[in-house]
């Protein structure tokens, strides 16, 4: 029953991966992804690694998927552009080292079937969840509270990069582009009730009318 169980989510694992690369649309290629991560976390749970296959399926399949279709949808992005390939010697290196792969992984299969030593239990803890907390508040709790701290101060950092503001230095003047302004400021003849406006095409015609000036560069971008 094992063995069905892992000959059929392997193959899907495998049929998921070949998707990912064949399809054209990103989307799609982004939902087999997450098929290829449910597949993986199905065999960690064979391998009695509970832990690892609920992170497999929450922080891979779940949060990391969810911000790539997030991304690819917010780039609108609806097929691949057919380009000219210009290495195409990358073919039959990934047909090459695709065969190593399935012989390597071959000759381990067979290699550990007919090994004369065999584990004394078939079942471990390792990836138990009680385990693996018991390790991380023991023996590497040194190392797992300076990486929470590098996380907040990562986190910290990118509240503050995406806080910055521009300083406008003093004296001067944020000068809008094309704007519609009343016509008494084009000539000071006109009354001020008068309701009639023109409209101004550019930030240097805008700075000439308000009389402000106007240190705008089109070809500098912040």
């Amino acid at each position: 029953m094992l063995v069905l169980l892992f000959i059929l989510f392997a193959g899907l694992a495998i049929g998921c991966a070949i998707a990912v690369v064949a399809q054209r649309n990103p989307l799609y290629c982004a939902i087999s992804l997450i098929g290829v991560f449910v597949s993986l976390a199905c065999l960690y749970v064979m391998l009695a690694a509970p832990f690892i296959a609920a992170v497999q399926v929450i922080v891979y399949a779940g949060a990391i998927m969810v911000l790539v279709v997030f991304v690819i949808m917010l780039l609108n992005v609806e097929q691949e552009e057919r380009r000219r390939s210009r290495l195409g010697f990358l073919v039959p290196v990934a047909v090459v080292l695709a065969a190593i792969l399935i012989a390597e992984a071959t000759f381990i299969i067979w290699f550990v079937d007919r090994s004369p030593v065999k584990p004394l239990s078939n079942v471990s803890d390792t990836g138990l969840t009680s385990s693996i907390g018991s390790a991380l508040f023991t023996k590497y709790l040194l190392p797992f509270e300076i990486t929470s701290i590098l996380l907040l101060m990562a986190i910290v950092g990118a509240m503050t990069l995406a806080r910055r503001i521009k300083e406008i230095p003093p004296g001067g003047a944020v000068v809008p582009g094309a704007q519609v302004l009343p016509l008494h400021m084009f000539d000071p003849t006109i009354a001020l009730d008068d309701t009639r406006a023109v409209a101004a095409h550019g930030s240097n015609e805008v700075a000439e009318v308000m009389g402000v000036p106007d240190d705008h560069d089109p070809t500098k971008r912040d």
